[in-house]
């Protein structure tokens, strides 16, 4: 499982790239010290605050094309369901922080990866224009 990245996915950096080709800056893997938990996004854009995870399809379970594997269930189920029940945790926790989350599975289309990222940071300035 060694080999098994944590940043910088295929999924990860097309994003990354096409949300830097529109000229938007973020942050990677940027760690994010909340009272309820430590976060890290793949992408985080701080001054907006908008966390933006890239989720595996068999990593976080999902409904669609996440696989169960047959070999060593007595480790895989309970092992992928805490990597759901994290990933709750984490968004609630963001949430509660002010923070939008964004969640994109790993077989979208990189053309809807980016549309999604594109309306939380379009809600989070319209948001900063009505306090500011």
């Amino acid at each position: 499982m060694r080999a098994n990245r944590r940043s910088d996915t295929k999924p990860e950096l097309a994003l990354r790239k096409a949300l830097h080709g529109r000229g938007l800056r973020y942050r990677k893997d940027y760690r994010i010290d909340l009272a309820a938990a430590r976060v890290r996004p793949d992408i985080a854009f701080t001054a907006r605050r908008v966390a933006v995870f890239v989720d595996g399809c068999f990593w976080h379970a999902c409904p669609d094309h996440g696989s169960k594997p047959a070999a060593n269930t007595w480790y895989w189920e309970p092992k992928l369901a805490k990597n759901v029940q994290r990933d709750r945790a984490a968004d609630a926790a963001l949430t509660e922080a002010g923070w939008r989350v964004v969640r994109v599975w790993e077989h979208e289309s990189l053309d809807a990866a980016v549309a999604a990222v594109l309306c939380a940071i379009a809600e989070a300035d319209a948001d900063t224009s009505r306090i500011g």
